[in-house]
């Protein structure tokens, strides 16, 4: 049974067509399911108007039932399907109904059929793909429209001449997807899922669509805020204007209203030429975190009192840069002020769905999930998101640093940049100009990531010039992890658990971009029952809870010392992997909330005041004792006799270790320290941290007490609060601090000093 559904939407009219009957259509047994897939029918996929930022009144919705088959990569058009499934989720998904995998040497075939609406008279009709994983190759009608190549960006064909002259009309889709036997930008999928690599997605997954257009129709707008003038930079590229068209713009917003229109005569621009016009907003309101306003934006071509094409839009006035604080430091600015960016590291991926939310309610609580845990910013990891997910950071006040997709090859921290085919590295570029093309309307995206980790590295210097000037408007991050390559905007490092900073830099803010990765499989939550995996492992919410308070009241120092921005990893569990804050499924937030806000809501507070009581020797070798032999019994203890110890500077360990700055070559298994200090009567122990960098395990006492157990290594000094048993060993005067540092592989150091963390008006 065939039958036309009508979508009624506000200021839209939308038409799904033609669907089987809900019924016909059941989701796939897979591990987990989150609580939305209750939601997902033929008849309710994804019914919302896929493109916020340019919105037209008439669309028809293909999203539903389509057939489908997996054949050889080379085969032809299969005669017979292998059953039904569930657009826009991927073939690979539960929601799709078929959960099937598609290896690099097969193609995945869909189809379906569609009517055009009488309504639409003789518009053009234009066939819209929010996006297809990898390459996607078109027929209408018989007729092959075209062929894409990128799994992120949308992209439309004109099948106007295609469409026969009755309906039904035909749609067939052929997606080849390589994953990770190619050198696509593909993100974390890979063909065997492990660790921090998951389910690969092939085929349509996003929304598909159908839009009616005139001949004279607006193609693009580009949206560019002025926040020092209240303007915004308004171009619009549209096709087929003649010499009796105008082009209108009109904002609103508070009350206010401005309208600017292009005279007659001046709209005959070379073909895909943009038209420029300044909207200057009365009072303006700037866009930001605490205070999202949205300006409504409506652009029509107009022939005397005709409109002959119009579009629904939106902008908010907001602006990204760097500036210096009055210590010195570069920070991050928003809106011309000091703002520490505080977010988590989002994968986008669904237990129900893989790259596609099983509903856009789902795409939006993840979003005020990391509202309500105090982030103010999140990092969408190697992965581009619908339109509608950028649309509610837009309008809930949400900060987006962007990844680039990564692909091809990757590289070790000390490795020099790949080197790319010619094939692969204009695809590469073509995606990343295509992504940044679709994005660059959205306030909320404030900062372009092009490499994660090494992955997929190549000619960084060329890529984040070729970025900063495409984009003049945001913050290019040239590398996020350990392979720097002292170009774009920020020094970004990773540091699990962490936290840590990077040195200072007089050009570029420094920032922490990965650190946290607390673990907690919940049982009944996880992708699988054993075998999960996670940077640190804890048995409790409890007990997550108390680390993950620990690591903000050590990342809050950090701020004074010049940190501009840090990412938590991570917002939920993907698969086995169960760093996240949410359970996979979404339906346990697995820290307590309020206790979470509130340690976050201390970031934003003005810098606290930062003073070395005990100097580490980062910038100066500070005078140790050592030894790495047994020492004997008593040896932390302050009348011990150290005098047959060799004395040497600090930092100890060998080089190539990462953050070390190795003044005392140590290589062995153990290594034991002493050091005597005389802390001032002003000194006052309860605002005492520890500032220490150590690879592996170190254990740190004063006056033979243990203040200090800390497991695993760091990449970068960081800074470590002591709870008020250590805190208490520590008063005016002398003291002995020592420290046992264990080695087990890769490589070493360890160097170690006391920090005095005094907040605002303390």
């Amino acid at each position: 049974m065939k039958r036309n559904l009508s979508l009624r939407m506000p200021g839209l009219v939308a038409l799904i067509l033609p669907l089987a009957a809900p019924q016909e259509w059941k989701p796939a047994e897979g591990p987990l399911r989150t609580r939305w897939a209750a939601d997902v029918s033929p008849a309710a996929a994804h019914p919302e108007y896929p493109r916020p930022q340019m919105v037209r009144r008439d669309w028809a919705n293909l999203n539903g039932l389509w057939s489908y088959a997996i054949v050889a990569r080379d085969a032809a058009r299969p005669e017979e399907a292998a059953g039904e499934i569930l657009v826009p989720f991927p073939v690979e998904s539960a929601l799709s109904g078929a959960m099937r995998r598609v290896s690099p040497a097969e193609r995945l075939w869909c189809w379906r059929t569609f009517d055009v609406p009488a309504g639409w008279g003789d518009r053009r009709v234009l066939l819209h793909f929010g996006a297809v994983d990898w390459e996607a190759e078109v027929w209408v009608d018989g007729h092959a429209v075209g062929t894409h190549r990128g799994g992120y960006d949308p992209f439309f064909f004109d099948i106007t001449t295609s469409l026969g002259s009755a309906g039904p009309h035909e749609v067939v889709v052929a997606a080849w997807d390589p994953t990770d036997a190619g050198t696509q930008p593909r993100g974390k999928q890979v063909q065997s899922p492990g660790g921090i690599w998951y389910t690969p997605t092939t085929g349509m997954w996003r929304t598909v669509w159908l839009e009616p257009v005139p001949l004279a129709a607006i193609e693009r707008l580009r949206m560019t805020p002025d926040v020092d003038s209240g303007t915004l930079h308004l171009e619009v590229t549209a096709s087929g204007l003649g010499p009796a068209e105008t082009l209108q713009a009109v904002a609103r917003g508070g009350g206010e209203l401005v309208v600017r229109e292009l005279a007659p005569g001046t709209s005959q621009a070379s073909p895909g030429e943009p038209v420029a016009l300044d909207l200057r907003i009365p009072a303006a309101r700037p866009w930001s975190p605490s205070d999202p306003f949205l300006y409504d934006l409506t652009v029509s071509i107009r022939r005397g009192e005709a409109t002959i094409d119009a579009v629904e839009s939106y902008f908010g006035l907001r602006e990204i840069g760097l500036g210096t604080d009055a210590t010195g430091a570069r920070r991050l600015l928003l809106n011309g002020a000091p703002l520490f960016q505080y977010g988590p590291l989002d994968q986008g991926f669904w237990p129900d769905g893989l790259y596609t939310a099983p509903t856009d309610a789902a795409l939006r609580y993840d979003l005020e999930m990391t509202k309500r845990l105090g982030f103010n910013m999140v990092r969408k990891h190697v992965k581009v998101e619908p339109d509608r997910w950028y649309y509610w950071c837009d309008r809930l006040g949400l900060l987006v640093w962007q990844d680039m997709p990564s692909g091809d090859e990757y590289i070790g921290g000390d490795d020099p940049d790949i080197q790319r085919t010619p094939e692969s590295g204009a695809q590469f570029e073509l995606e990343l100009q295509r992504n940044i093309d679709a994005l660059a309307n959205h306030p909320c995206i404030v900062m372009w990531v092009p490499y994660n980790e090494g992955w997929g590295q190549w000619d960084t210097p060329r890529i984040v010039d070729w970025i900063a000037r495409h984009d003049p408007t945001r913050l290019v991050n040239g590398a996020s992890g350990w392979t720097d390559r002292g170009v774009g905007d920020v020094n970004d490092i990773h540091a699990y658990p962490g936290p840590a900073m990077p040195p200072l830099e007089e050009r570029r803010a420094v920032v922490l971009g990965e650190f946290g990765g607390l673990g907690l499989p919940l049982p009944g939550h996880t992708w699988q029952a054993e075998r999960n995996w996670g940077y640190r492992s804890f048995d409790s919410p409890a007990a997550l809870t108390e680390a993950y308070v620990t690591l903000l009241a050590n990342l809050r120092p950090l701020i004074a010392r010049g940190l501009c921005a840090a990412v938590y990893t991570q917002t939920t569990d993907v698969e086995i992997e169960v760093n996240g804050l949410l359970s996979y499924d979404r339906e346990i937030v697995k820290i307590d909330e309020a206790r979470a806000a509130e340690a976050a809501r201390k970031l934003f507070l003005p810098p606290p005041v930062q003073h070395a009581v005990l100097p580490t020797s980062e910038a100066e070798g500070q005078t140790w004792r050592y030894t790495t032999a047994v020492p004997a019994e008593g040896w932390t203890a302050p009348g011990f006799d150290d005098s047959g110890w060799t004395e040497g500077p600090g930092g100890f360990g060998t080089e190539g270790t990462p953050g070390a700055v190795v003044r005392t070559r140590w290589s062995g298994p153990d290594l034991w320290l002493r050091r005597r200090v005389e802390l001032p009567a002003a000194a006052d122990p309860r605002r005492f941290f520890l500032s220490i960098h150590h690879d592996e395990e170190a254990v740190v006492y004063c006056d033979g007490v243990e203040i200090a157990r800390l497991p695993g290594y760091t990449t970068a000094y960081a800074l470590v609060s002591l709870g008020p048993e250590a805190r208490n060993v520590f008063r005016a005067g002398a003291h002995t601090i020592a420290v046992h540092c264990h080695q087990t592989g890769g490589g070493q150091y360890i160097d170690l000093g006391l920090v005095e963390v005094r907040e605002e008006g303390e």
